[in-house]
């Protein structure tokens, strides 16, 4: 019978204040060891805060169980592994579909038995739950603000007088794009443009369209 390849995986998200992988890891190490499986691995994001969207030791772990080297995932706990609720389920959705198996040791979370599976629907459910308050309470916000006449989305941005551009640049020809912009307290990339709109004769002296 083929022993079970276990990948370990620990996270601290500061190099300093005492924080050590190895408190997370040895009782895992003797973990496995009690089991009888092997550690094909051990993956360690040290000084890497949780809300990072990427982690270079985890992505490593995900890739390894996506090409099949390892049958099984332990943390020390869920917090080690998820940065956030919807982060976390998605994760571990990836790895049940890939047959791995995944453990939490200190949770007390082993979703390869029938009551760790009933847990991450339970998991799940709540993921889905933080969602929809999430979105009411947006909703709500914006439905407030236009009561009170607010206006919802980005400010308009003003219209460009292109003629008072043409001007400046006909009684100071020599003058730079960047001076000129900054004379006029317009964006150097909308003089610029409206300059060579100009010189190719798509506007007129009064900055209209030609």
């Amino acid at each position: 019978m083929e022993k079970v390849r276990a990948a370990l995986y620990a996270r601290c998200s500061t190099l300093d204040k005492g924080q050590d992988p190895e408190l997370q890891l040895v009782p895992l190490r003797e973990y496995c060891q009690r089991r009888g499986l092997i550690i094909a691995g051990e993956y360690v994001d040290n000084g890497i805060s949780g809300t990072k969207d990427h982690r270079p030791q985890l992505d490593r772990l995900l890739d390894a169980a996506r090409k099949r080297q390892i049958d099984l995932i332990i943390v020390w706990k869920l917090d080690r592994f998820g940065r956030s609720l919807k982060q976390l389920v998605i994760a571990l959705e990836e790895i049940s579909s890939l047959g791995v198996g995944f453990i939490s040791y200190q949770d007390n979370l082993d979703l390869t038995t029938p009551q760790g599976r009933l847990m991450f629907h339970i998991i799940g459910a709540m993921a889905e739950f933080e969602r929809e308050l999430i979105r009411e309470r947006v909703k709500a916000g914006l439905e407030n603000a236009r009561r009170k006449g607010k206006r919802i989305g980005r400010k308009a941005i003003p219209p460009v007088d292109m003629a008072k551009i043409v001007d400046a640049h006909k009684k100071a020809p020599t003058l730079s794009i960047r001076n000129l912009a900054g004379i006029l307290g317009f964006k150097k990339s909308i003089v610029h443009k409206t300059l060579v709109n100009f010189r190719n004769g798509l506007l007129d002296e009064c900055g209209c369209t030609a």
